[in-house]
């Protein structure tokens, strides 16, 4: 914080300041994200945010008032200098906007769409204790970034010193990528395992293209090859290659960032139906298998399809359930919409798009046919309690009032755990009752001194910029025990 504060005494920032007062800066209406039409959108997987252009990006920067204590550097899990490079934008040099946020951030473009800003570094702007909106760093972030990737052409590579010490990194997902590039930024010869085909993890197989495309994905990948760091694809560590194979390889540090992609269920009858299925494979098939799309991997199709779960796995599942060409696609919920976790952007597309919404009901079993094919989903009216331990009202069912809905598949968003295959093969490791990675919060250290975990395999669930967080702590710290 002490580098952003100081950078914000440069002279063109202070001239900057002056060249408006707070009270303009405030009364300048936040950008509205130009966005396809939803009739449109749901024919195809185009990116549906079209993002801003530069006059719209420099006059949304201009609202920020480059305060003197930026509470929204603290709701950065990644602590990019926002301020430093939102007036970079103000003054039109984007260029310098987008390497003020490389030197933190490994993935700027893909953050720029996919994080919760408004949970975390938007929820502390000084406008909206000023009554106004926040400003909007993310799309300010995005604008940045495509600019960057689509006018600068070739990224820049910064002079590295080499160490050549060689460490290891378990997972290709945003916390595995993340720690790649810091610790390729200090000199260390990186490695990232991966057990799928493709490079990215939940970027690639979870997130579909219409929210994320794939070319911006392989870019942010691209920047960190040209760091260095190397990427061996189709390797299952645990099976393929072992942990004590790393180290005959001489690696001296390990990584893991597994993420969590064992899916969950509800326990109720009729899951094993033909037709039920988890949002993983749902979302891996059609993502990442291209399922439907050219591949040649299989997967259902239906008429009426419903999607259990509130997050943004589950908005995901309705859109794209949508533009498989599902007729009708109904969300079902146990709490009501203010308590769903999802973004309130993925929610308010979903509405738009013609998505369902069937909040306060929980699926309590699943009926088919004679050929074991889900036909019918039955649920159970729900209404809110008293408030549960992450303080949202647990949900209670409503006494008799029961329903069958007519349904040809069924999609359960519902959460996932770690996939216990890496954490199980190394000896010595101490592993949760939840099966995740204990770790020190503070280093990201684990029970083997030498190993380091980040992102869902510690979290068992979180979302992109937490596990970048993660990923970035584990660096810093496992660059300090291999510096002694």
């Amino acid at each position: 914080m002490n580098e952003i504060n100081a950078a914000r005494d440069a002279q063109w920032r202070v001239e900057l300041r002056a060249k408006m007062s707070p009270k303009e800066r405030t009364a300048i209406e936040r950008v509205e994200m130009p966005q396809l039409d939803p009739a449109y959108r749901i024919t195809c997987n185009e990116e549906v945010n079209q993002g801003i252009n530069k006059e719209q990006a420099m006059r949304e920067a201009s609202r920020c008032l480059d305060c003197n204590n930026p509470q929204c550097v603290t709701g950065c899990p990644v602590s990019i200098d926002i301020p430093g490079f939102i007036k970079n934008i103000e003054r039109g040099n984007i260029e310098e906007a987008a390497a003020v946020i490389k030197r933190t951030s490994s993935l700027p473009a893909v953050c720029g769409r996919v994080c919760p800003q408004e949970k975390q570094c938007e929820s502390k702007c000084i406008h909206l204790k000023m009554k106004h909106n926040a400003v909007a760093i993310g799309y300010l972030e995005r604008f940045a970034a495509d600019w960057q990737r689509t006018e600068c052409g070739e990224q820049a590579v910064p002079e590295i010193e080499r160490n050549g010490i060689k460490v290891a990194v378990i997972g290709s997902g945003p916390a595995g990528l993340t720690f790649a590039g810091d610790m390729a930024k200090h000199g260390y010869e990186v490695t990232v395992f991966e057990a799928l085909h493709e490079i990215g993890g939940v970027l690639k197989y979870g997130i579909p293209e219409f929210r994320l495309p794939n070319d911006i994905v392989d870019f942010e990948i691209d920047g960190l090859r040209k760091l260095g760091v190397r990427f061996e694809k189709n390797v299952l560590v645990g099976r393929t290659i072992t942990y004590d194979d790393l180290h005959e390889m001489g690696f001296k540090g390990v990584f893991v960032g597994s993420g969590a992609g064992f899916p969950r269920f509800m326990n109720i009858p009729g899951e094993q139906l033909n037709g039920v299925m988890s949002s993983n494979e749902y979302l891996t098939r059609i993502n990442l298998m291209k399922a439907g799309r050219g591949g040649d991997t299989p997967v259902l199709h239906g008429k009426t399809i419903a999607v259990v779960g509130g997050g943004n796995t589950a908005m995901d599942s309705t859109r794209t359930a949508l533009r498989m060409g599902a007729e009708r696609v109904i969300l079902i919920y146990r709490r009501s919409e203010e308590e769903m976790p999802a973004r309130r952007e993925e929610i308010g597309h979903a509405k738009e798009e013609g998505v369902e919404f069937m909040t306060l009901h929980n699926p309590i079993e699943y009926l088919g046919d004679e050929k074991g094919r889900v036909t019918t989903m039955r649920v159970q009216r729900m209404e809110l309690g008293e408030p549960d331990a992450s303080g949202r009202r647990s949900p209670v069912p409503v006494e008799g009032a029961v329903e069958d809905i007519p349904v040809d598949v069924v999609i359960v968003a519902v959460g996932v755990s770690p996939n216990q295959l890496v954490p199980s093969s190394i000896a010595g490791l101490e592993v949760s009752r939840r099966n995740t990675i204990v770790v020190n919060e503070a280093t990201m250290q684990s029970s083997v001194s030498d190993l380091y975990a980040g992102g869902d395999i510690v979290r068992g669930g979180a979302t992109v910029i937490l596990a970048m967080g993660d990923g970035r702590r584990a660096a810093l710290h496992m660059h300090e025990q291999l510096s002694k």
